[in-house]
Order: structure tokens, then sequence, then C-alpha cells
């Protein structure tokens, strides 16, 4: 008799493992797999979500905004996707752009790589705060291996206001993958219907959902109707390896009055780089340049990009701390790039060249 309630308690346990098991691997790849209605006539499209702004709800006890939503709470305010696309999500993280880092967007950019290796995926959609979104796309567009489609998607509301933007982002940036009028754009920025290269845009509103731009080279796409629009083609193209260990890299604005003591504390703490958003065409004052002189004989590779919106660098003064005096200095000048990405480029490019000095003036030719 004992011996039967053995064999019938085992048996009971065993049932219940099976089945718990069954349930959590069930419940895992609901959430973060292939939604649960596939139609086999559609594409499939990657969503992978890092959190930011699209992903986060007012918290009543501090009035802030927080992350709260995952990946599967993001598609259920968008039900209309499943005419669109199948699709699969990962959820790499879940926190404010403003804590992104080049490491996190090494380890993106990989993941990112690995999902479109299946050959049955479209391309991706990433979805991402909007405070670092144009350094986090630019990064991925130098560094992604693959040729498929990428669309950085966020939002300027949170998912607690009244009109939220991120769920009409998230089915554009579907719409976009999904498009035959896409191509070969790299990774894109796109918000309230336009379309952005990663190399090109930034933000220029704080608050205003009508904020990614990209000046003097104009959108390369709008999206209405459920329909791509193509307006521009891409202009640049770059790629580079993942370093194992990311060179460091500073940024410092220059301003009036500028003692260059900052540049020299970041040339005795052991950067590998810094680059200075000069003014104008790319000029800074006197002291400055002596401290950029400083650096550059200590083996600190110094780029020059400017704080003006639009345009770029130019060898155009010859006074001390002017354009041309600087680049004859030594200096590398940044094109028309913006200061973080700039930054960007610079530590990519610093880990491919070993520092060649010929090599990286090449790289940020524009």
């Amino acid at each position: 008799m004992r011996k039967n309630r053995s064999s019938f308690f085992v048996l009971f346990f065993f049932l219940f493992a099976v089945t718990f098991v069954g349930f959590f691997c069930y419940a895992q790849t609901s959430g973060a797999g292939q939604k649960a209605s596939y139609d086999p006539g559609l594409p499939t499209v990657a969503i992978v979500t890092t959190g930011g702004t699209i992903a986060e709800k007012v918290d009543p006890k501090t009035g802030g905004a927080v992350p709260a939503l995952s990946g599967a709470d993001l598609l259920e305010a968008v039900p209309s996707l499943s005419k669109v696309a199948n699709i699969k999500v990962t959820n790499f993280s879940n926190i404010d752009s403003s804590q992104m880092t080049p490491e996190l967007w090494a380890r993106l950019s990989k993941t990112v790589d690995k999902i479109l290796e299946d050959p049955d995926i479209k391309g991706a959609v990433i979805t991402h705060g909007t405070d670092t979104m144009a350094e986090g796309a630019y990064f991925l567009d130098l560094t992604l291996k693959s040729e498929k489609p990428v669309v950085f998607v966020g939002a300027m509301r949170d998912a607690s206001d009244i009109s939220p933007d991120g769920p009409a982002n998230i089915l554009n940036g579907v719409i976009q993958v999904c498009s035959d009028q896409a191509g070969d754009w790299g990774v894109t920025v796109t918000l309230n219907q336009y379309i952005n290269s990663a190399r090109d845009v930034r933000k220029t509103q704080s608050t205003n959902v009508q904020t990614f731009k990209s000046g003097d080279k104009g959108y390369l796409g709008y999206i209405a109707m459920g329909k791509v629009h193509r307006l521009n083609d891409r202009l640049y193209k770059q790629k580079f390896p993942i370093p194992e260990k990311l060179p460091e890299v500073v940024l410092l604005q220059a301003f009036s009055g500028d003692d260059g003591s900052f540049v020299r504390y970041a040339a005795d703490s052991g950067a590998d780089g810094i680059v200075i958003e000069g003014v104008g065409a790319g000029n800074v004052d006197e002291k400055m340049y002596d401290a950029v002189k400083y650096a550059l004989n200590k083996g600190v590779t110094v780029v020059l990009a400017t704080r003006v919106y639009y345009g770029g660098v130019f060898p155009i003064y010859g006074d001390k701390g002017g354009g041309a005096t600087m680049e004859k200095a030594g200096v590398i000048l940044g094109g028309d790039l913006t200061g973080p990405k700039t930054r960007i480029l610079l530590i990519l490019a610093l880990a491919e060249t070993k520092g060649d000095h010929d090599k990286l003036k090449e790289i940020f030719k524009w």
C-alpha cells in the first residue's frame, strides 16, 4: 500500500512539473516572441525595446514619468500592427535614454545583428528614448553588419498622456521596414511621420512631437496613409567593427573666456580623444588653443566640431584659435557632424585606426 502511494505522489509531482514548465515556457514565448495571430502572408518584423518615454507612465507618488511598460504592453496599444506584419519582440532594456552609454549601444548593435540573421525577419524597429536617440541610431548605423532596414522610434509623450504619440510611431516604423520605398537608408530615426538619416538627424525641441529634423540635408521620407513616400537618398555610409574596449573620448564645448583648463584636465586624466565644440565655423579663444596644443603634445587626438546647429567646420580663420590655425597644429576638423556624433565617430575610428592621424582625417572628410 505504501509503495503504491509513493508511486502515486511521484507521478503527481512529475505531471505537475511538466505542466508548470510548459506554462512557464509559453508565458516567456508569448511575452517576448511571436504574436499569437501569425499570418504567413505577412512579413515578420523584430521590435527591440530599450525603454524611454514611449515605455513610461506617470508615477502617482512622484508625479514624474518612470519606466513602466514591457514590449508586450507596447504592442497592446497598437492592435492594427497585426494587419501589417507579424511581430517578434525582444526586451533589451527598460531605461531612460539619458542612462544610455556607448557600451550599451555596442551590446544593442550586436543583439540586433543576431536577430537579423534570421532570414524570415524583414528588419527591426527599435524603441528608444529621444534624448540620446540621434546618437544611438548613429552608433548602430556605423556598426551594424546587416543591410536590413533598422528604424529607431520613440515618443515625446508618455503612455499616461491624453494623446500619446508612441503607438503611431511604432506602427509607422513597422510600415517603413515593410515598404519597398524605404530601402538602402541604413538606420533611420522616424517620428511624427518624418524619416531622418541617423547621421544627420538631431533633436531640436525639448517637448514637441515634431522635434527631429535633418537641417540642410532634409528628410529621407514621409509616411502617410500607411505608405512611405521617398524624398531623398542616403548620402553617407561608413562601417566600423565594434572593439572589445571602447576608447575614452570626452566632449567639451568652448565658451567665451574659456581658459582651456578642462582640456588640460582631460588630457592629464588619460583621455584617448577630445572633441571640442567650437564657435562659428570652428574657432576657439587663445587660451583654449594653448590647451589644445598641450593635449596634442601628450598624444591625445583632438577633433573640432561646432556648436552651431547647421553647417560645418572649415579652416577659414588664421588667428590664434582659428580653424585654419587649429588644423595646422594637428587638430582634425569634424565636418558637419554634431558634437555628440563626432564623439561617437571618434570612439570607433580611434579603435579602428589606432590613432593614425592621416586615416582619421580621411574618416572625418565630408
